[in-house]
């Protein structure tokens, strides 16, 4: 294993994948359909003036470790964070939309992708961005991580045209960290009151009494604040019926604690 697989499944890859198992082949959604990478992309063009809102903005804003900044080796850039331990794709997917309301509320939606995602139109079939480094079959370009002073250069052409340096990338990598349990909960509280509630559902109906909870290690993806948030996707009729599903999915462990 060389140095960048090695920084790729520190921050990346589930904790399942097998140490000497191939980083690129490996995936980023494990057998529980959990993940520790979450990537949001800006494409159609590529804007480093809009991604850097994000990116600016959980370090300063939400107190979160800086993402890696990555060219798509297409058409966007996109940032990539990392979580110490995993969650559900569904509470993923809300998170980094909330992000899309905080930062980029004004951008359009169809200039952004926000992975993990469900397909619509094949609910169990979960998406997730392509690892980086990796050479697009069709143009031969290269997907790469990137320095924050260089991000703004590929704007126009978000990709490199040869193979990225495996230590440059590595270096790149090792020195960034990963989002710790209480960190990431602590950001979905500050989001919370900029994502909009579902009309008709009040706070006091999205919100689930800690007293109740079953004991969990912090880690857990059935925290207090998760479960509320994963309550809000299923509840929200304007979200994609794949997600909300998701979401339900998810909480279904603990439907018989809280009742239906």
């Amino acid at each position: 294993m060389n140095r960048l697989q090695s920084e790729l499944r520190r921050l990346y890859l589930p904790h399942s994948v097998d140490p000497g198992a191939d980083a690129e082949a490996s995936g980023l959604i494990d057998p529980e359909g959990r993940v520790r990478a979450m990537v949001l992309e800006v494409s159609r063009p590529a804007s480093w003036d809009v991604l850097s809102k994000v990116w600016r903005g959980v370090q300063v804003d939400l107190e979160l470790p800086a993402p890696a900044i990555a060219v798509s080796g297409t058409d966007g850039l996109q940032l990539w964070f990392s979580l110490s331990d995993p969650i559900a794709i569904a509470q993923a997917h809300a998170f980094l939309e909330s992000l899309r309301l905080r930062f980029l509320a004004d951008v359009a939606t169809k200039r952004l992708r926000l992975m993990p995602a469900v397909d619509a139109s094949a609910p169990h079939q979960a998406l997730h961005a392509r690892l980086v480094p990796a050479e697009q079959d069709q143009t031969g370009n290269w997907s790469a991580f990137v320095a924050p002073d260089l991000a703004p250069v590929f704007a126009d052409t978000p990709w490199l045209d040869i193979s990225p340096s495996n230590d440059g990338q590595a270096d790149l990598l090792s020195r960034l960290e990963s989002i710790k349990p209480s960190a990431f909960e602590a950001a979905l509280e500050s989001l919370r009151p900029a994502t909009t509630q579902p009309t008709g559902v009040t706070r006091e109906t999205l919100s689930i009494d800690a007293d109740r909870m079953p004991d969990q290690p912090a880690a857990s993806v059935g925290s207090h604040e998760a479960k509320r948030f994963l309550l809000q996707v299923m509840n929200d009729e304007t979200v994609a019926l794949a997600l909300r599903i998701e979401a339900a999915k998810a909480l279904l462990p603990y439907a018989d604690e809280h009742g239906p």
